[in-house]
C-alpha cells in the first residue's frame, strides 16, 4: 500500500471518529438512530469516492488531502474557510444538542429523506471528480489546468458547490434537527462568498474561463442562479 493510500485511510478513520465525537458527546446518548444512519450513509459515500480516486485519479486524491484554512494561500480564503469550518462543526453539534434537549422534532421519514439527500450530494461530488481532475480542496491552479466545460460543468459553473450545498443542507435533516437547518442557513453566505471569490480568481488567472462564463450563465442552479 502506498504512503498516499495509508494517509488517506487514516484520514478517513479520523474523520469518522471526529464526526462521531461531535455527534454523540453533545447528544449524550448512543440511542440516536438518526445519527447511526447518517454516519453509515456519510461514510459509505466517503469510502466509495476515496476508493474510486485511489484507483482512477491518485493525483486528485493527493490534491484533496490538503484542505482547510491552513492550506489556503489567500487571506480572504483563510477567513472564509475558518468561518465555514466553525459553521460545519456547529451544524453537527447543534443538531446533536437538538436531539438531546428535544428543541425540535422531525418525523422519521424526513430524517430518512435527509439521508437520501446526503447520498445524492455524494453522487454529485462523484460526477464532478470523474469529470474534473483539477478540483483541488484549495483555490489554486495546477500547472496544466484547463477549463472543464463538459458533464455537470455544461449545466452550471460550480457543480461541486451545488453538490456540497445539497450534502451540507441535508446533514441536519438526516440528524432530525430543524435548528441545525438554521445553522446551515447562517453559514450559507460564507459559502457563497467563497464561490464569488473563486470566480474572480479563475477569471483572472485561468485562460478561457471568462469565455466559459459567457457560455454557461448559471453558477449553481440551471435557469435560476
Amino acid at each position: 500500500m502506498s504512503n498516499l493510500h495509508q494517509k488517506t485511510l487514516v484520514a478517513l478513520l479520523m474523520l469518522f471518529f471526529v464526526m462521531a465525537t461531535l455527534i454523540f458527546i453533545p447528544a449524550w446518548t448512543f440511542a440516536y438512530w438518526q445519527a447511526w444512519t447518517f454516519l453509515a450513509v456519510y461514510f459509505i459515500g466517503c469510502a466509495a469516492i476515496t476508493l474510486y480516486l485511489m484507483k482512477q485519479d491518485p493525483q486528485l486524491l493527493s490534491r484533496r488531502m490538503s484542505g482547510g484554512p491552513w492550506a489556503e494561500k489567500q487571506p480572504t480564503q483563510q477567513i472564509i474557510m475558518s468561518l465555514t469550518s466553525v459553521g460545519y462543526i456547529g451544524l453537527i453539534v447543534i443538531a446533536a444538542l437538538d436531539h438531546r434537549f428535544a428543541w425540535s422534532h422531525l418525523p422519521p421519514w424526513v430524517a430518512l429523506a435527509g439521508d437520501a439527500l446526503v447520498a445524492l450530494g455524494f453522487l454529485g461530488v462523484f460526477f464532478v471528480f470523474r469529470e474534473n481532475s483539477f478540483t483541488s480542496a484549495t483555490i489554486e491552479l495546477a500547472p496544466d489546468q484547463k477549463v472543464i466545460s463538459t458533464g455537470p460543468y455544461a449545466w452550471v459553473r460550480h457543480p461541486m458547490y451545488a453538490a456540497g450545498l445539497v450534502l451540507l443542507g441535508a446533514i441536519p435533516i438526516a440528524l432530525g434537527s430543524l435548528w441545525g437547518v438554521l445553522v446551515f442557513a447562517a453559514i450559507l453566505p460564507a459559502l457563497l462568498w467563497r464561490l464569488f471569490d473563486e470566480e474572480k480568481f479563475l477569471a483572472k488567472n485561468l485562460s478561457g474561463y471568462r469565455e466559459y462564463q459567457e457560455r454557461v450563465r448559471y453558477r449553481l442552479i440551471p435557469r435560476v442562479f
